[in-house]
């Protein structure tokens, strides 16, 4: 009942602003946007669905080549066929639930050919099931966080991110439910496992690591960290039917979801102190005085990343 009855004060706070109601209302503000991304070399993580998709696509459309990163094939030859320009879309079939396959990835052939000038940290799953990698590792975990935190890491370490390119986070607006909390993070235990409290947490936890990251490489390349709103996709449908259901008619679609992170690429502000981006404005990254009293910050979520990814590689043998 207490749960039920913060989730629709929680919703009510944020429906008119993450609704597409949001996104109309400043959309008609907006100047006509028409980016040129020729030449340059992106890499989309979960690039077959929902937000990355429109992404892959909208870029590989206004001149990127797109390097799409995701595990089934057959949609990445199917986002490949349905491209602009199906020679600017370069599949790269990887699981970024596997750590042990993330770590090879800056010796792809495809991602290694080159500085990545837009790197877009896109994956992400909300799972109501525990479920456990072959690596022993909390499956929307593995995904949402740690793959991706050893990624971009990987990339950085062999000088495949251009110093003058963005690295963009994807968030969610359920970052704002919840304080950093690393204790909770690597869930081990089925009945310790809450879907949606995890999922809330790694987002939050990817608002830290954009400042960390904008902390060790000094701008170079800048971090951001945006999120799209409350956008009707498939890992909404499978995870929240009944939230997709009250809200279907005012969902955003993944057009929608993805424009900042274009507007992003395209402008690419100088990273700031703090703060996410949704629908092109800064925003605060918090709207609740409890998530602030996080026992930790970010060179602690850094650091107990590494010792997680560290522990599973050494698990491992």
């Amino acid at each position: 009942m207490f749960r039920a009855l913060g989730s629709l004060l929680f919703y009510g706070r944020f429906l008119r602003s993450f609704s597409a109601l949001g996104f109309r209302r400043r959309a008609d503000e907006w100047p006509e946007f028409a980016p040129d991304f020729s030449g340059q070399r992106w890499l989309v993580t979960g690039a077959t669905g929902g937000i990355g998709r429109a992404v892959a696509l909208a870029a590989n459309r206004h001149g990127a080549t797109v390097l799409a990163l995701a595990r089934d094939t057959g949609k990445l030859d199917a986002l490949q066929n349905e491209a602009e320009h199906p020679d600017r879309i370069r599949p790269v079939p990887a699981d970024m639930a596997s750590i042990a396959g993330v770590r090879t990835l800056a010796g792809n052939p495809e991602i290694a050919a080159g500085e990545i000038d837009v790197l877009v940290n896109n994956v992400g799953v909300l799972r109501n099931d525990f479920t456990t990698t072959d690596e022993g590792i909390e499956m929307s975990f593995a995904t949402n966080l740690l793959g991706p935190f050893v990624l971009t890491g990987q990339l950085h370490e062999n000088d495949l991110l251009a110093a003058d390119g963005i690295v963009i986070n994807v968030s969610s607006g359920g970052m704002y439910g919840t304080p950093l909390k690393l204790e909770e993070m690597d869930c081990r235990e089925k009945s310790d496992y809450d879907g949606m409290a995890a999922y809330a947490m790694h987002k939050r936890a990817q608002v830290e690591l954009t400042r960390y990251w904008n902390e060790q490489w000094q701008g170079m390349p800048a971090v951001h960290v945006m999120h799209p709103g409350w956008v009707d996709t498939e890992g909404v449908k499978t995870a929240l039917p009944g939230f997709r259901t009250a809200l279907k008619g005012i969902l955003r679609n993944a057009d929608q979801g993805a424009d900042t992170i274009l507007w992003l690429a395209d402008r690419r502000p100088e990273p700031p102190e703090e703060g996410i981006w949704l629908d092109r404005e800064l925003q605060p990254e918090h709207e609740f005085s409890f998530t602030r009293k996080s026992r930790h910050d970010a060179e602690e979520l850094a650091d107990f990343l590494e010792r997680c990814a560290r522990r599973r590689a050494a698990e491992q043998g």
